[in-house]
């Protein structure tokens, strides 16, 4: 029996760690619920269900949950106000399955200094892939990391066809249903760049030895290819079950997580190369992930205020990235990775969300 605090309970992530609780009573047991607010009639059904030992709204109470006592913290926050709970989590000892990529992007070299060996474990789909394919081989035998998109909504389109997509279009993903920030960035790609970012930083592996394949199926989440040419890859529905059920019980299985592929039906697989020139956000997060510090922040907060302006009908879907890059050239860093600290990662985001409101403004 596992202690499970889930932070962020009532977004797509959490609901369905408790659908996994609901099914395999025998394995866990919550005793945290925190939400944003946002769904309170939700929360407080959650929280009369599961009954947790402690539970609330906001990012204090999200602290507090994920600091106290508990096997596990899942972090389905979306956001940079995951990063308190995130460390939170980790300076109490807990293992974290971390769904917040944002915090560790954001926090990256704060994060890493938190956290002892083993103690994050992925849940992005791609992420848990990689961790799950890592099991095949030792560290040193880790030529690459190649993440799996799916290529968004406009796959296929120029960067001129591009320029007049609508935000109802950005909102239709060829997978899944998911929120409207996480969705837009899948449609520009900045979701791949902050997770070829994550990668770097949860793996350790130089940002140069980490590609990004387009797989419009999605039932390769993502791969890992070895010295010897081998190449690893974990397969499955294009859902989130497995991932969710892989951070919440590491490093064991749950029995009947999800539906495994019918491998009776015929199926075609694609593999695409990105195209930079339409979709730039992966190479402009290299750049940011190379130099570090407080730019994955920035990087990170820009294109949060670019996606409302998008979907307020402000911006063209192009602008996006555009701004983000503008905003990111005039970034200037702070600190080093040894003395980076949360005051200075919080101060570059609200920076950054100043200044590219501002050039959106003055467009």
């Amino acid at each position: 029996m596992r202690d499970v605090v889930i932070l962020g309970s009532t977004g797509s992530i959490g609901t369905q760690a408790l659908d996994l609780v609901r099914r395999n009573p025998d394995r866990f047991r919550v005793v945290g619920l925190t939400a944003g607010g946002g769904n309170q009639e939700l929360f407080e059904q959650q929280v009369a269900e599961f009954r947790p030992a402690c539970s609330g709204l906001g990012e204090r109470a999200s602290v507090e949950a994920a600091a106290s006592p508990a096997d596990v913290v899942l972090n389905g926050i979306t956001g940079a106000v995951g990063l308190r709970p995130t460390l939170a989590a980790l300076e109490a000892g807990n293992t974290l399955a971390l769904a917040n990529k944002e915090s560790l992007i954001i926090g990256g070299p704060i994060v890493r200094r938190a956290a002892q060996p083993g103690q994050i474990v992925p849940v992005d789909s791609e992420h848990s892939a990689i961790a799950q394919s890592l099991r095949a081989g030792r560290a040193d035998e880790v030529r690459r990391l190649v993440v799996t998109a799916s290529g968004g909504p406009f796959r296929g389109m120029s960067r001129a066809e591009l320029a007049d997509v609508t935000p109802a279009q950005a909102l239709k993903h060829p997978n899944f249903a998911m929120g409207r920030v996480i969705t837009t960035n899948s449609a520009t790609l900045v979701n791949k760049g902050l997770e070829v970012i994550e990668a770097h930083l949860l793996f350790d592996v130089p940002l140069d030895r980490i590609d990004v394949v387009v797989h419009p199926q999605q039932y390769i989440h993502s791969m890992v290819e070895f010295t010897d040419g081998a190449v690893v890859a974990q397969l499955g529905l294009p859902t989130m079950m497995v991932p969710i059920a892989m951070g919440m019980a590491w490093p064991d299985r749950i029995a009947d997580a999800e539906t495994p592929i019918d491998w009776t039906k015929a199926s075609d697989w694609r593999f695409e190369p990105l195209d930079d020139d339409a979709f730039p956000a992966v190479r402009l997060a290299r750049q940011v992930g190379e130099r570090g510090g407080t730019f994955p922040a920035v990087y990170n907060a820009a294109n949060e205020v670019c996606v409302d302006a998008f979907h307020e009908g402000t911006i063209r879907f192009t602008e996006i990235v555009d701004v983000v890059e503008r905003v990111v050239a005039g970034h200037s860093d702070v600190g080093s990775a040894a003395t980076l600290s949360v005051d200075d990662v919080l101060a570059a985001d609200a920076w950054a969300r100043q200044t590219a409101t501002q050039m959106i403004g003055h467009r």
